[in-house]
């Protein structure tokens, strides 16, 4: 018996099918091999179609299918993991009206600033546990002002997951999970949120049907199922936002327990098991995939938007002769602190960690005569470290004292430098596991269908790499490169 797990990335998709006996992951594949195209017609946009998702899942279902040789009558459940917070508009046929409005899109931070205000600070932290910010919500309310015919004809807005769980079964649900990263959820009526509903004009039709994160939340249908070479009823059990999967896909469920991830933008993610959020939504909290009404579960989740993005950046521009391992080689030339040069990583769009402000990427103390490209290097990597840490203070005064952080070994926790200066300027043990979104995707799948009892029986064969324990010795060093660092937010 076999599971199949997709990852919806705004670089890639990506699919796993995993044995769902021996947790083994048996094939895997993504699409396309450079990054997704993301369309940026103004400063601050960024936007991709649905159907640009939906080929290249075609694609790598169908070449995790032949890489593996397992017949698709074998794949027991399919789950879905998916990036946050985007805004996806279909009409009654379920044909896409527009490009979706992404994650790192900032254009919709006023309307999220106006609500914010005019429903009152504190109604907007007690029942949403966040400002509308820049979330789905605020994305619609853009659309509503300034492309009304489009939104005249939408029939159903949802997240990026739920269109492609749509596209596989032919019917369009959503979850409360969803609903809440969206901005939608009341935490406190444990429903729609009918004031913000009201408050930006929104119909609740607009909504499609609510089914639980674990759950049959719908079949494949015959057209999908010939498309991608899938059976025909299998059943898509599991579907939550790449973050919350992320912590799922490393068995974090439980109050204290931390996860992050460092690609495209950065995440480090804890578990809470108090409704609490931060009264300036520095970091966000969310619905995590274990939260219902009689076990609260919330995702607090810190984002930098510019974490792998500003590494690739310096690839491409600054070395593009040399490989990422290459790199990490020659930044550990540079002494901790690089040497006095600072860099903050923050050139990736607004960031919520900093108020929903749009500061860009800078460099302080840098000097020609003095910093090589070693120093560049190790500068980008600490300073990538140092957001994190800056949103880690946040999430500490909420009670998620972080002692031990989960991640996946892959994308900047391949770097020994990142790994080493994460543990050594917040005092955390770094494990790292042999996981991903898609693997994680395919084991809720399985918790979702029953064929895991619960998720101590789905992760029971998740596999610890490495342990990276904190740098007592050189504790200082990083502490005052960190302190020079802070200085210039």
């Amino acid at each position: 018996m076999y599971l199949l797990g997709y990852d919806i990335g705004s670089s890639s998709v990506k699919a796993s099918l995993v044995h769902a006996e021996t947790g083994e992951n048996c094939a895997s594949a993504f699409f396309p091999k450079v990054e997704m195209k993301i369309s940026s017609v103004q400063s601050g946009w960024a936007e991709q179609h649905p159907d640009l998702w939906w080929e290249n899942l075609v694609l790598a279902t169908q070449a995790v299918l032949s890489k593996s040789g397992i017949s698709s009558d074998r794949i027991a459940a399919i789950g879905i993991s998916y990036q946050m917070h985007g805004l996806v508009t279909v009409d009654k046929d379920g044909q896409v009206l527009r490009p979706s409005i992404i994650w790192c899109d900032s254009r919709a931070v006023p309307y999220g600033e106006k609500a914010f205000h005019e429903l009152g600070p504190s109604w907007s932290l007690q029942h949403l546990l966040n400002s509308p910010g820049n979330f789905t919500a605020a994305k619609l309310a853009w659309v509503k002002e300034n492309e009304p015919d489009i939104y005249k004809r939408i029939d159903k807005i949802m997240l990026p997951g739920d269109y492609i769980a749509g596209k596989l079964t032919g019917s369009f649900t959503t979850t409360a999970s969803g609903l809440s990263e969206g901005m939608f959820w009341d935490f406190k009526e444990d429903s729609i949120s009918s004031v913000l509903m009201d408050y930006f004009g929104f119909d609740s039709s607009l909504i499609p049907e609510i089914r639980p994160t674990f759950s049959i939340q719908g079949r494949v249908n015959a057209e999908s199922a010939a498309l991608l070479g899938l059976k025909e009823g299998t059943p898509v059990s599991y579907r939550a936002g790449d973050q919350p999967n992320n912590a799922l896909s490393l068995n974090v469920l439980n109050p204290g327990e931390v996860a992050s991830t460092a690609g495209t933008s950065g995440v480090v993610y804890g578990v809470n098991d108090q409704p609490e959020f931060d009264p300036h939504s520095r970091v966000n909290s969310f619905a995590h995939v274990n939260h219902a009404p009689n076990q609260t579960r919330i995702g607090v989740l810190l984002c930098i938007n510019g974490t792998g993005i500003l590494n690739s950046w310096m690839k491409h521009q600054v070395v593009p002769h040399l490989s990422y391992e290459e790199m990490n080689v020659l930044a550990a030339q540079s002494p901790i602190g690089a040497n006095g040069l600072s860099i903050l990583p923050f050139g990736n769009g607004a960031e919520r960690l900093l108020g929903n402000i749009n500061p860009g990427c800078s460099f302080h103390g840098l000097q020609f005569n003095q910093h090589n490209q070693a120093d560049l290097l190790r500068a980008a990597q600490e300073g990538i470290v140092f957001g994190f840490a800056y949103g880690m203070e946040v999430m500490n005064q909420m009670g998620i004292e972080t002692k031990r952080i989960r991640a996946g070994k892959a994308n900047m926790f391949l770097s020994p430098i990142f790994r080493e200066t994460l543990a050594g300027v917040t005092g955390a043990s770094i494990e790292l596991y042999e996981t991903d979104g898609s693997v994680g995707a395919a084991k809720g799948a399985g918790i979702g269908a029953g064929i895991y009892a619960d998720a101590v029986e789905a992760f029971r064969s998740l596999k610890r790499l490495e342990v990276v324990e904190p740098d007592e010795k050189n504790a200082a060093a990083y502490q005052q490169a960190y302190a020079r660092w802070k200085k210039y937010i």
